[in-house]
């Protein structure tokens, strides 16, 4: 397995990741052509310093992902922070320590980016990933808002 940052040609497998689970079926529209409003968020988040996806990949295949964004701010005397978001592991590879290896990955790149923490936002329903997260150290220390418009 290696990792590597996603290019605009691995949209299908991370579009197709991100739709494969009961609330992603709901969330997402995997199909072909892929929608274009995938394509124009991909160039965002190009276009954005410090913001990219990462994918874990097995021979050609992708199998995992998760977008990581550093974020500067003023907050705890300028430290900057990650944001780990829109995690994936292809059902055939969970259990298999692909998820925690693509975790040490990004860890890895926010602590070469002299963040201070990292954080992540996950569904109340996920409670399996919240296991998960808590196995590799994460602590829910904060409660989580969303406006959605």
């Amino acid at each position: 397995m290696n990792f590597r940052k996603a290019n605009e040609e691995d949209l299908p497998a991370i579009v197709r990741l991100l739709a494969d689970d009961e609330l992603g079926t709901q969330r997402e529209r995997y199909a072909e052509p892929l929608p274009a409003d995938y394509y124009k968020a991909f160039a965002a988040i190009e276009a954005q310093v410090g913001n990219q996806i990462i994918l874990a990949i097995d021979g050609q295949t992708v199998i995992a992902c998760l977008q990581l964004t550093i974020i500067p701010g003023l907050a705890r005397q300028g430290m900057k922070r990650a944001q780990i978001e829109g995690v994936r592991v292809d059902q055939r590879y969970r259990g298999k320590g692909v998820g925690e290896d693509l975790f040490k990955e990004a860890i890895a790149i926010a602590k070469s980016e002299k963040c201070g923490l990292v954080q992540l936002t996950t569904d109340k329903q996920r409670n399996e990933a919240h296991r998960f997260y808590q196995r590799l150290g994460f602590l829910a220390s904060h409660e989580g808002m969303k406006l959605i418009f």
